[in-house]
């Protein structure tokens, strides 16, 4: 399996305090020897609907989600890129669902989605910010790039 046929992909605005969790991931996944393309998308939502329509096998998206658990709790999940709902075409609109939406509207996903989601602590107020990740997310890092290598390790072993 190529490299090109995976990507991993942060998401998140690093202004917004535990909002950059899928940012950091990426950033210290580069350089590493993965069988993926790791790229961060930040704050940039049509960019990532793009890259979803690339003939892609996988595409591990990495981000904060509320789940109800503790913060930093790290979650793996399957994304349903079928399910409906609404179309809004903002290019800097990073909600992971929309951005499926938006990637749908445009034409099929041929990837398989997995999201690698961390819980939350705190958010930046918008108007003022917050640089850095709460103490409990930094310390998920670790877990999701350990989940992430597992995921990307257990493709290559069945390829």
């Amino acid at each position: 399996m190529s490299v090109s046929n995976v990507l991993v992909a942060g998401v998140g605005n690093v202004f917004l305090g535990d909002d950059g969790f899928g940012v950091e991931v990426v950033r210290r996944l580069v350089g590493r020897n993965l069988a993926a393309r790791i790229a961060d998308f930040g704050i940039r939502g049509f960019d990532l609907a793009c890259a979803l329509l690339e003939p892609l096998d996988l595409v591990i998206l990495v981000d904060t989600v509320r789940g109800g658990k503790a913060p930093g709790t790290v979650y793996l999940m399957e994304v349903d890129t079928t399910a409906g709902g609404p179309v809004d075409l903002q290019g800097h609109s990073m909600d992971p669902a929309q951005v499926i939406r938006n990637a749908r509207a445009m034409g099929p996903i041929p990837a398989r989605v997995l999201l690698v989601g961390c819980e939350p602590e705190t958010f930046g107020d918008p108007e003022t910010g917050a640089a850095g990740l709460s103490p409990c997310v930094e310390g998920a890092v670790g877990r999701a790039i350990e989940m992430i290598e597992q995921v990307l390790a257990e493709r290559e072993a069945h390829a």
